[in-house]
């Protein structure tokens, strides 16, 4: 029942923008801090953003000023709002919800920065 479903990943030139989607479904998403996590081939996966329920944000420092994580409770949605995109922002960015019993991961979207 418990589901994360990202989207909005694709190929973008740099300097460029993209906004990711993660859709939840289950009854967690409202008492939960979400992350976006993101992997590159061959590199283990970094935190990117997270938000709490409350709206906190923090930052891997290298998306400072870049990216903005976001979430919609009433729809269940996590964003990430990425500008001025770089090539070593490339990778497979995936959605993470935390809970005691385990941590739920979407499926990835696959973030491609080129040109």
């Amino acid at each position: 029942q418990m589901q994360l479903v990202e989207s909005g990943g694709g190929l973008v030139q740099p300097g460029g923008s993209l906004r990711l989607s993660c859709a939840t479904s289950g009854i967690f998403f409202s008492i939960s801090t979400m992350g976006w996590y993101r992997q590159a081939p061959g590199k283990q996966r970094e935190l990117v953003a997270t938000i709490t329920t409350g709206g906190s944000t923090n930052y891997v420092d290298s998306v400072k000023g870049r990216f903005t994580i976001s979430r919609d409770n009433a729809k269940k949605t996590v964003y990430l709002q990425m500008n001025s995109l770089k090539p070593e922002d490339t990778a497979v960015y995936y959605c993470n919800l935390p809970t005691p019993i385990r941590d739920y991961w979407g499926q990835g979207t696959q973030v491609t920065v080129s040109s």
